[in-house]
């Protein structure tokens, strides 16, 4: 088992997600350049946050068109995971492995705070380690995390179960008043239609030790393991 951590210019999550999988999920992990097509054999793919290529034209628009993100759509499509954190997120939408697009937060301000979330879905293989309704308090920090899709793919995602986080508050409850971006249905994780390729805003690899304040975010790497293991 192998885990990669892409790295773009502008990244600064990286090495977060990297500690994470090596010193918590106690799992190989190898950086992965930007500029190469070259995923050195790993089982998942770790696109993190950051503001790859300085967010440029828009949050993602550059990354997409790196070599490395070639290679990943290649990997997707048969069946590697792939998880796609904050500007991991963006970049997933605009390379088209997820749908919708991640907008400015209404208020225009930038958000930084531990926020609660309410897992969906559990039948993927990066919420496998939690329970359905489950409440997770996960840091978020972002100035474009407002997701949206058109009302066609906002049902698909809903009849295909694809909706895996919604921003919650502590109770569970999904409400506006939980909601820290303006993200429609409030949203913050969605996957793919195959199930291998999640997007999701809050950061769980800034939740993984009691350090940190958290551990909620171990679940998700907990799960990737997990899923790894049974293939």
């Amino acid at each position: 088992m192998k885990f990669g951590v892409i790295i773009f210019p502008g990244s600064n999550c990286d090495h977060d997600a990297y500690w994470a999988i090596q010193h918590v999920a106690k799992q190989p992990v190898t950086f992965l350049w930007h500029e190469s097509h070259e995923l050195e054999n790993c089982d998942a793919v770790i696109v993190p946050g950051g503001f790859s290529y300085g967010d440029y034209l828009r949050t993602g628009a550059i990354a997409k068109f790196s070599p490395v993100m070639e290679s990943v759509r290649k990997f997707a499509a048969g069946g590697g995971l792939v998880l796609g954190i904050c500007n991991g997120f963006q970049i997933l939408c605009e390379s088209r492995l997820l749908p919708g697009a991640l907008m400015r937060n209404v208020g225009l301000k930038y958000v930084c705070k531990p926020v609660q979330v309410r897992v969906e879905n559990v039948d993927t293989p990066f919420t496998n380690a939690c329970e359905r309704g489950q409440v997770l308090t996960i840091p978020i920090g972002h100035m474009e995390g407002n997701y949206f899709c058109d009302a066609a793919t906002l049902e698909e995602l809903r009849r295909e179960n694809r909706i895996v986080f919604r921003y919650c508050l502590p109770s569970g409850e999904i409400s506006a008043a939980a909601n820290p971006n303006g993200s429609l249905q409030n949203i913050a994780g969605i996957c793919s239609n195959g199930g291998n390729v999640l997007g999701m805003m809050p950061h769980p690899e800034r939740s993984a030790e009691p350090e940190l304040g958290g551990t909620d975010g171990v679940k998700i790497l907990q799960s990737m393991v997990a899923a790894l293991v049974t293939r």
